[in-house]
């Protein structure tokens, strides 16, 4: 490995955006971990983007198993000695995830746990290996459905789609940007928000209109950014209130 060649982690990169970015961050000579919580599928999609001649690794990281990301810290650390780039992308949203009055506890629970716990023991286990960088970066894909601001504007598009356990993960997720990139002022290492969009994926039955490409622009806009901004929630084009 070049010394310095840039090492990046993707979570939930075996489908979907996540699949997408660790493409176009690879295409930019990047060396990528693909995470993803099932082997077979965070293998096959690593040999997917090893046919394209990229440099990419499945790496094992469940959201739900923190000790699987503690395990992945050890493995970047005996091999790459650091990390310049983690890109929180996995996420799940709940079968029967609905309005506050009426959306089972159990759910709420599982989501956040996933979304929310599970991303913030991911970057805990990987923070001494970004700080080993010098200047890291990490994004934190998140919703405008996380947009406490916009969620209360009648007026807004997605003023109807009030699904708790999901948009509150969301929101959560973006506390845990602001208060990071607070503590991470010095400039070692941005912390943002990136909004992909209403794209296809699985998560939403692929009835989004964006393309992969277009719900991964902006997390990738960002990432390879020379001097990344901090403590943002963006979106392509554009910020989003918190």
């Amino acid at each position: 490995m070049e010394e310095t060649k840039k090492v990046a982690l993707i979570t939930g990169a075996n489908k979907g955006i996540g699949f997408e970015v660790a493409r176009q961050i690879a295409k930019a000579g990047w060396t990528v971990l693909a995470g993803a919580r099932k082997e077979e599928l965070g293998t096959q999609a690593a040999a997917k983007l090893q046919a394209e001649g990229l440099d990419v690794q499945f790496i094992h990281v469940d959201l739900d198993s923190p000790e699987s990301a503690r395990t992945a810290a050890e493995a970047i650390k005996k091999q790459f000695s650091k990390l310049d780039l983690l890109v929180n992308n996995a996420a799940i949203a709940g079968k029967g995830d609905g309005p506050p009055s009426k959306v089972n506890v159990e759910i709420v629970e599982a989501v956040m746990k996933t979304n929310y716990v599970g991303t913030v023991a991911v970057t805990q286990a990987m923070l001494p290996l970004l700080q080993a960088a010098g200047k890291a970066q990490i994004i934190n894909v998140s919703s405008e459905l996380g947009s406490i601001s916009q969620q209360t504007d009648p007026n807004w598009k997605y003023a109807p789609v009030k699904v708790l356990a999901y948009c509150a993960s969301k929101a959560a997720l973006n506390m845990f940007t602001m208060q990071l990139a607070y503590e991470f002022r010095d400039g070692s290492i941005a912390v943002n928000s990136v909004n992909p969009g209403y794209t296809a994926t699985d998560l939403n039955g692929n009835s989004g209109p964006q393309t992969l490409e277009e719900g991964a622009a902006e997390i990738v806009r960002v990432a390879l950014m020379e001097a990344p901004v901090t403590g943002k929630f963006l979106e392509t084009g554009a910020e989003i209130p918190w």
